[in-house]
């Protein structure tokens, strides 16, 4: 019979165990148990170094700013010249990237924030990784960085790796993340960091919500913390067949407007080339892609320029919608298509004989965007698009890039200087020299506060 006191077992007659007879314990005395355990110590040891060795932590170094850096003030009169003020390496910004107070390099795996007006450092941000590219999104300046492996099939053109690390960047601190506001309560910290799918080459697209890579197989997108919300295309690991409208096609010419994408496709059960127009997001936050419009254009054809302000009937004021316009060869036009990828206008358009046979860098044709019109570089001549209906309003030959609004007045890049011209009707008021030495290639351009910046090919140029 067994008597239950408090927690614990009474034997009748017998003694209660752990007085007159103890119990022998497990003992921690013998050279094999010692041995066992310090086996065990090293294995966590080495297990753990071995994990730091290839984390993210021990690869990445970072360098912050912990001044109180402050965005130059913009000119209060346009300067009668501008001469150069300094310049830095920067193959991995295919545009300059310019932020808050902040201009931004990038070259080998190393992204530094720069004062806008010197050029001095001021953070830096660097991994063991080659970096793909570098712009700038949510205030942020947004990194991606390559993988030379992963898990896709042998036969997958893939394979070998892709832009797959994102990192946004405090342009102020080059601390990793967003940060905080004063007296901002915040759930979970902003990391600032995820994993992703691009190829390599990619360009990164911003629409003011979204950011869309570029590529010929594969297209992703990702919202402000760096979330994927969509993916278009060959995708790596493809778990539902049915996802993709299609999934042979190879994409030439990407652009996007808020919230939406458009691409041209070449598919190889289409006689000519396809624009399609889809949502950045899904359904209920699915990750299945929601095609707005998809239509058949002529071959070679390509996706210049996209508005979310478009006026196709012109009496009625509350009808805007969404516009898309793609150039199209033989003869050279320009067809803009309605939300439904309905065409409702035409305009012809005086090209050079090469503007449309290279492949634009990155799948995107360069233009400037701004709150009235988009800026067009064809490769030879920049044509003014308005933002209300993409019809051409005016064009500048003999241009080297899609320019910058800067002081109220439109630069744009020619043989010898910056172009100045009125942005209403594309008047040329002016010349400002700039000495390019033996460069003649293109130059997009960006501006921060009185300084304006010209990419061109692996270096960034400031000029005041």
């Amino acid at each position: 019979m067994t008597h239950h006191i408090g927690d614990e077992d009474v034997l009748d007659g017998g003694a209660r165990p752990g007085t007159d007879d103890p119990v022998e314990r497990s003992r921690f005395h013998r050279k094999r148990d010692f041995a066992a355990a310090a086996l065990i110590v090293v294995a966590a040891l080495v297990a753990g170094v071995l994990v730091w060795q290839s984390s993210d932590i021990r690869a990445t170094s970072s360098q912050t700013y912990a001044g109180r850096p402050v965005s130059p003030a913009l000119p209060t009169v346009f300067p009668p010249s501008l001469g150069e003020a300094w310049r830095a390496p920067s193959p991995a910004t295919p545009e300059p990237v310019a932020v808050g107070p902040s201009v931004m390099t990038g070259e080998g795996g190393e992204v530094v924030g720069r004062d806008p007006l010197s050029g001095d450092v001021r953070w830096r941000y660097s991994r063991d990784l080659p970096l793909c590219t570098l712009t700038s999104a949510w205030s942020m300046a947004v990194a991606v960085y390559e993988k030379s492996a992963n898990y896709l099939p042998d036969d997958d053109p893939r394979a070998t790796g892709g832009c797959s690390e994102v990192t946004a960047l405090d342009p102020g601190t080059g601390r990793r993340g967003k940060q905080p506001k004063p007296d901002e309560q915040r759930d979970k910290p902003d990391g600032g960091q995820r994993n992703s799918d691009a190829e390599r080459g990619t360009r990164l697209l911003y629409d003011g919500s979204y950011v869309t890579t570029t590529g010929e197989r594969l297209l992703t997108t990702w919202r402000s913390d760096l979330v994927q919300t969509m993916e278009y295309g060959k995708v790596p690991a493809l778990v539902n067949p049915d996802k993709q409208p299609r999934t042979g096609c190879v994409y030439r010419t990407v652009t996007v407007v808020q919230g939406r994408i458009a691409v041209i496709e070449r598919c190889p059960d289409d006689a000519a080339e396809r624009l399609t127009v889809y949502r950045a997001t899904g359904n209920n936050d699915s990750e299945k892609p929601e095609v707005v419009a998809s239509v058949a254009m002529g071959q070679g054809a390509r996706v210049v320029a996209m508005t979310d302000q478009c006026r196709i009937n012109a009496e009625d004021e509350d009808d805007v919608q969404q516009c898309t316009a793609v150039v199209v060869p033989n003869p050279a036009r320009l067809v803009v298509l309605d939300e439904a990828g309905k065409q409702v206008s035409s305009y012809p358009l005086s090209l050079a004989p090469g503007d449309l046979e290279n492949e634009p860098a990155g799948h995107v044709v360069p233009t400037t965007r701004t709150p009235v019109a988009v800026y067009w570089f064809t490769g030879s001549r920049t044509i003014a698009l308005s933002m209300s209906d993409l019809r051409p309003l005016w064009t500048v030959e003999d241009t080297r890039g899609s320019g910058v609004m800067f002081a109220g007045q439109m630069l744009v890049p020619v043989r010898d200087g910056l172009a100045v011209l009125r942005p209403a009707n594309g008047e040329i008021i002016g010349t400002l020299p700039v000495d390019r030495g033996d460069y003649g290639g293109p130059v997009t351009m960006s501006s921060l506060g009185p300084m304006v910046f010209e990419q061109r090919r692996d270096t960034l140029v400031a000029l005041r």
